[in-house]
C-alpha cells in the first residue's frame, strides 16, 4: 500500500484569493518511508503573503520570486503522488487548496475519498484533548524541537511519524503482504554481514609451540580426573 504524507504552506487562509507557496511530500510503502519525498517552493504570483501567514510559515514573498508556479511544478506533483492515498493534518484544508490550484488551471480535482485525514483520526483516538500536531508529538514523545517555523516538508516528514502512532504504532506497519519483503531485507542483511565477518586468510594462530608443552605439562600435575583432560 503506497501512500503519500503531504502538507502546504500558503499566503493566507482564504482558498479562494490566496496561494499555494510550497508543498512538501514523503512516500510510504506498507507503512514504512522509503526516503522519497517531493518539495516545491512556488511563486504566488501576483499574490502577497499575509503577515498572519509569514508569523506562522516565515517564507517571504522576496524568497518566492524566482520560484516557479504551480502551474510549473503540478505534473510533478502529480506524478509522485499518483494512486497513493493522500495523509494530512487537517486534511481538507490542504486539499481545498490543491483543488483550487487545479481548478485555476483546468486539471481534474483530487478525490476526497483519497485522503486520510489525521486530524479526524486524532480526534476519535483522544476526544478532548488537544490534537495539533506538535501536542501529538508530545504526547507520542516524537522530537519536533527542529521546528522553529512551519515547513511543508519538515511537517510532513513529523506527521510521518505521528501518523504510524494514531494507526497503532509500529505494529500497524505489519501486513502480510510486507512480511516477506521484511524478510528478504533481514537475510540479505544476514548475508552481507556473514561475508564480512569471514577473512580470506585466517589470522596465524598466537599460541607459539612452547605454549602448547607448558599446557600439556601444567594439566599432567592435575591428575588423571581433572576437566581440562576433556578439551585436550
Amino acid at each position: 500500500m503506497r501512500e503519500i504524507i503531504f502538507d502546504t504552506e500558503t499566503t493566507g487562509l482564504d482558498k479562494n484569493d490566496d496561494r499555494i507557496i510550497e508543498i512538501g511530500c514523503v512516500e510510504m510503502e506498507n507503512r514504512f518511508l522509503t526516503g522519497r519525498t517531493f518539495h516545491r517552493f512556488i511563486n504566488p504570483q501576483d499574490r502577497l503573503i499575509s503577515a498572519e501567514a509569514l508569523a506562522i510559515h516565515g517564507i517571504s514573498n522576496e524568497q518566492l520570486r524566482d520560484k516557479p508556479t504551480f502551474s510549473d511544478i503540478v505534473d510533478d506533483f502529480l506524478s509522485f503522488t499518483d494512486g497513493a492515498k493522500l495523509v494530512a493534518h487537517n486534511a481538507m484544508f490542504d486539499l481545498g487548496f490543491i483543488n483550487a490550484e487545479l481548478d485555476r488551471i483546468g486539471l481534474q480535482l483530487i478525490s476526497v475519498d483519497r485522503i486520510i485525514d489525521t486530524l479526524a483520526l486524532a480526534r476519535r483516538k483522544h476526544p478532548l484533548a488537544a490534537n495539533s500536531l506538535d501536542a501529538l508529538c508530545k504526547r507520542y514523545g516524537i522530537d519536533n524541537s527542529h521546528r522553529t517555523f512551519h515547513g511543508a516538508l519538515l511537517d510532513s516528514e513529523i506527521l510521518a511519524d505521528v501518523y504510524i502512532e494514531l494507526i497503532g504504532g509500529k505494529q500497524a506497519a505489519f501486513s502480510f503482504g510486507g512480511v516477506k519483503e521484511i524478510i528478504d531485507q533481514v537475510a540479505r542483511a544476514d548475508e552481507h554481514q556473514a561475508r564480512l565477518s569471514v577473512r580470506p586468510h585466517p589470522l596465524p594462530s598466537r599460541v607459539s609451540e612452547q605454549d602448547l608443552k607448558d599446557h600439556d605439562a601444567f594439566v599432567a600435575l592435575l591428575g588423571e580426573n581433572a576437566l581440562w583432560l576433556n578439551y585436550r
